[in-house]
């Protein structure tokens, strides 16, 4: 599988928001570390590097459960303005962790309640860097 690629705002803020939840103790100690080791194996490019079919901050991203077909969409935020009745999730989420930085049609294992499962990015609906949204 290809690098996972990240663009330098992004990188810089989750950065941040890993420090801050440490700091107020609402991220767990491995939560963080896998987010960080996601980030450090990362590629960091400037935003307007970023390709368009590439999973970044603020994308809305429609994923297949490949164990059950199950369709799923939704946005990745930051953690303050996570709210699941609006579909946006948490980048501390084990799904956005496990997404961030990958490409359309990329297949990601990720580990549910119930055990490993496989899921694909089938298409980014919203990408802030292809729309030139730059500063979200």
């Amino acid at each position: 599988m290809s690098k996972l690629i990240i663009n330098r705002l992004d990188y810089a803020r989750i950065k941040k928001s890993i420090s801050d939840a440490k700091q107020f103790k609402s991220i767990s100690n491995s939560e963080a570390e896998k987010l960080q080791q996601e980030l450090d194996a990362a590629k960091i490019v400037e935003p307007e590097a970023i390709p368009s079919n590439v999973v970044t901050m603020n994308s809305i991203v429609k994923l297949s459960f490949l164990n059950n077909d199950k369709k799923i969409q939704f946005q990745i935020v930051y953690p303050e303005q996570a709210n699941i009745k609006e579909n946006k999730i948490s980048i501390f989420s084990p799904i956005a962790t496990a997404l961030i930085g990958y490409k359309v049609n990329d297949e990601v294992e990720w580990i549910v309640p119930a055990g490993l499962t496989r899921i694909r990015i089938d298409e980014i609906v919203y990408q802030p860097e292809a729309a030139g949204d730059f500063d979200l």
